[in-house]
């Protein structure tokens, strides 16, 4: 098939965002990521539900309490992937469609290759880590099996990501979606069977997760080969570039960086609250699954704003990255308010979807978590609106910055106040981290916008 034919017939699939109403676009492209994000939430909750409501509070303390752990691992792995689709994004809006599949292949070496080195490297260090979270003897055993599981995993994680990833490059997040809901279906149905009807424990959750993961990889796989003739890859696509994965290694990495550097002062704050006691673990555990459905609105906006962005700024259009960062900071605004409402009238009750509302200490610690963070929704929906758009521009250490600033408060303030305060003053590390995040990440924004115009 001849380059323009190639063009033409992915057009029909794809989404060119060079043109037409910013606003329109964004909304009908980050529709389809928000509920991604949900489906894709749904592994992890689906297993926290299940064990909390079939297999006890020690269960739900332990699988929830590895939400932070697994952030760290699959954040490096979906960083790595979003910033590999930037420059993939950049091509495609330019309409060099040779070099773009150049990229695709150059980045597929290097997702696996991450995600079999961390395998190997994880394996190792399972219970090391876990140590250092304070983790207890009664509860080792099982954070370790689930864990070990998810590492074995991690090059189906990878997969996905990046193929999926690939897709939305190119103005495609339906499919994705399509395929999310597919698995995570089949992973709450492998999670009663695994759990309820084979007696597997907290295993039989991780082995579900892996297996749904995997089946959505194989479809993201299939859809390309059938549906995306522009992504077909040829011999010559695959011969390696140095350059080019310098390139794509200067964006992922800072991105894989940022992730992983949120990633490792949650899991600080999670060590932090481990000490209070498997009560506060769950009920951390149970606000904390609440809010990430909650913030996939946010992501929604921040990986739509990126592709956004990435398209215009290939095609030179900076006058359009500017009507689209305006309006996406409205929207979330405008979504923060109905959050901050939802979770604290609503905050206790939606916590009775993991825990018997009999096991009032931990409803009352997930309810105390809310109460120190609601407020503060509008600064981590910013958050995500200016570090997408720089890292869409190709900036990719400002935004890695912003990270390191989440990491020093939530560190500070563990310090000051764990051992020292109650819990409802570790909870205040997240206000604190996202307030400080945004300290890099404005003033840097603006201060390209304005250079772009000199």
């Amino acid at each position: 098939m001849s380059e323009n034919n190639s063009a033409v017939k992915a057009t029909k699939t794809i989404h060119d965002m060079t043109t037409g109403s910013p606003a329109k676009l964004i909304v009908q492209f980050m529709i389809p990521m928000f509920l991604g994000n949900i489906f894709q939430q749904f592994y992890n909750v689906a297993d926290s539900i299940i064990a909390g409501q079939f297999l006890g509070v020690r269960a739900l303390a332990a699988i929830g309490s590895t939400g932070s752990l697994m952030f760290f691992v699959t954040g490096w792995l979906n960083g790595l992937s979003s910033g590999f689709a930037i420059l993939v994004s950049q091509w495609f809006g330019a309409k060099q469609y040779d070099r773009m599949r150049h990229y695709v292949a150059m980045s597929v070496y290097l997702a696996l290759g991450f995600a079999l080195l961390m395998t190997i490297g994880f394996g190792f260090a399972n219970e090391p880590i876990l140590r250092l979270m304070n983790y207890s003897d009664q509860i080792m055993p099982d954070v370790k099996a689930y864990m070990g599981i998810i590492y074995a995993g991690l090059i189906v994680t990878a997969a996905y990501n990046s193929l999926a990833a690939f897709l939305r490059a190119l103005g495609d997040s339906k499919s994705p979606l399509y395929f999310l809901i597919i698995s995570a279906v089949i992973n709450v149905a492998l999670d009663v069977a695994f759990i309820i009807f084979g007696g597997m424990g907290v295993e039989g959750c991780a082995y579900a997760t892996v297996i749904a993961q995997g089946i959505s990889a194989v479809l993201c796989l299939i859809y390309i080969i059938k549906k995306f003739p522009i992504l077909h890859l040829k011999k010559e696509d695959f011969k390696i570039s140095l350059s080019a994965w310098g390139r794509l290694l200067a964006l992922g990495i800072p991105m894989a960086l940022q992730f992983s550097i949120t990633a490792i002062g949650t899991i600080i704050v999670q060590g932090a609250i481990n000490v209070y006691g498997e009560n506060a673990m769950a009920g951390f555990s149970a606000a904390s699954k609440l809010q990430n459905i909650i913030m996939t609105v946010f992501v929604a906006f921040g990986a739509t704003i990126a592709t956004y962005v990435g398209q215009n700024r290939g095609a030179g259009k900076m006058d359009r990255v500017r009507q689209g960062v305006r309006c996406t900071q409205f929207m979330i605004w405008g979504y923060s308010i109905f959050a901050m409402v939802l979770v604290f009238f609503f905050g206790r009750y939606m916590t009775w979807l993991f825990i018997n509302p009999s096991e009032t200490a931990v409803v009352s610690a997930a309810v105390t978590y809310f109460r120190m963070v609601f407020w503060c929704y509008p600064f981590l929906g910013s958050i995500f609106l200016y570090r997408n758009t720089l890292q869409g521009l190709g900036y990719g250490l400002v935004p890695m910055l912003g990270g390191v600033f989440e990491l020093i408060a939530r560190a500070a303030i563990v310090y000051i106040v764990s051992g020292r305060a109650s819990f409802a003053g570790v909870c205040l590390a997240d206000p604190a981290a996202w307030i400080s995040a945004l300290i890099p990440l404005v003033p840097y924004y603006f201060y390209i916008m304005r250079k772009t115009n000199q």
